[in-house]
């Protein structure tokens, strides 16, 4: 990806609002197949880490992209966005 391709992803989700929520759990597998699920619906996705969450947010972000197959954008303080295109109907043209 680069630098211009990031920076179009990081203004789309400027405005995103989080749909999910990462608490103490941390990262679990039906976490991990939720936000795969929403990744091919949405391909850009913004997620939120909770304060009780003693992970590192960009370590989850990571393992998040390794288990998705998908793209980290960016990751500011507790927030997550990542980026996959979708293999059916992609919207999102980089």
């Amino acid at each position: 990806m680069t630098s211009k391709q990031r920076a179009y992803l990081k203004s789309l989700a400027s405005t995103m609002e989080p749909i999910y929520q990462i608490g103490k759990s941390g990262v679990s597998p039906e976490l991990t197949k939720g936000i795969d699920e929403a990744l091919e619906a949405r391909e850009l996705i913004k997620i939120n880490v909770l304060k009780n969450c003693m992970d590192d947010p960009k370590a989850m972000a990571v393992v998040l992209a390794e288990r998705t197959k998908s793209q980290v954008v960016q990751v500011i303080g507790k927030k997550i966005v990542l980026y996959r295109q979708s293999s059916k109907n992609p919207v999102i043209k980089l």
